[in-house]
């Protein structure tokens, strides 16, 4: 089979993002909805940049709200179906209060509100979107990214529909997309990013830590746990390395799939390179994933100056 072939125009239609758009006409064509879902992925979450993020924000409406005049024809109508439940349900003051709402978010965040809105009433958006508002900005970015990924592929779906070919009518059967999006959510991993992620921010000059080389490694020793005070020489094995970006995200460390192998962590940092005449020649950050948390998502970020850095578990 020669697969499905789509233009540039036709992804935009998916996702605001130009990069994301070029990016997949170059890998076009597709043999099935489930290989450019994968590949999508990939594309967003490893290729495409902040500048590229937030193109695709700003192309989404307000929910309750017209879409930009800027947006793709195709894209401005598939936004009105996927509000059409939100629209549906609203009320006068709901949609005044949720209307508040997303302009104290786009105050403080500085982008529009963005949730996947299929089949989501007013009052649940509200919700969630209140929910969201107390987050710090590089965790929110994140969700916001993730909710994106969630649109494109529906969008993916119901580009894909246009190509099948139905007996007797020639019309789209309804059901394709719907059917094709749950093909793709048994058929390949629900996550949208590798199970360990970091990235680096720089406090000393308030940016991201670019370039730096990164490395993640699992604990095959002998003993379950490695030893405090003991050598561990031998019993780490390399898992993946990568370098940061512009961004100070690593890429991917991992592959991308659903249940993470339980036991002890390590993710290294060569500072020493990246900070010549600072005081750590690298930072290693050790942690452990139990068998009740291998479904969980492990954000391991450093918080790096010369003379000191921190990290948290992130989401």
């Amino acid at each position: 089979m020669e697969g499905f072939k789509f233009e540039e125009e036709e992804f935009r239609a998916c996702c605001g993002s130009t990069q994301f758009a070029k990016e997949m006409a170059k890998a076009s064509p597709f043999s099935s909805l489930e290989e450019a879902v994968t590949v999508a992925r990939d594309v967003w979450f490893n290729k495409v940049d902040v500048t590229g993020w937030l193109q695709a924000f700003s192309a989404h409406p307000q929910i309750g709200h017209s879409p930009p005049s800027s947006s793709h024809p195709t894209s401005a109508q598939w936004s009105k179906g996927e509000q059409s439940t939100a629209i549906a349900t609203a009320t006068s003051s709901s949609l005044q209060e949720l209307s508040q709402w997303n302009a104290r978010y786009r105050e403080k965040f500085g982008f529009v509100f963005l949730i996947c809105a299929s089949g989501k009433s007013t009052d649940g958006i509200l919700a969630e979107l209140k929910k969201r508002y107390p987050n710090r900005p590089i965790v929110e970015f994140e969700i916001a990214a993730k909710e994106q990924m969630k649109i494109t592929e529906l969008r993916l779906a119901k580009l894909f529909s246009t190509k099948e070919k139905v007996p007797s009518t020639g019309n789209v059967n309804p059901s394709v997309a719907a059917k094709k999006v749950e093909a793709v959510k048994t058929e390949t991993p629900t996550r949208t990013r590798p199970p360990i992620t970091t990235h680096v921010l720089d406090i000393s000059r308030g940016s991201p830590g670019a370039g730096i080389e990164v490395c993640l490694e699992m604990w095959k020793g002998h003993q379950p746990h490695p030893v405090f005070g003991e050598s561990t020489t031998g019993g780490w094995v390399f898992q993946g390395s990568s370098t940061t970006n512009s961004d100070g995200r690593s890429g991917q460390l991992l592959s991308i799939f659903d249940a993470v192998n339980p036991g002890i962590y390590r993710i290294s940092f060569n500072t020493g390179k990246y900070c010549p005449g600072g005081f750590f020649p690298y930072v290693s950050i050790v942690f452990e994933i139990r068998e009740s948390q291998k479904l969980e998502h492990f954000h391991v970020p450093l918080l790096l100056s010369p003379f000191s850095f921190s990290t948290y578990r992130g989401s």
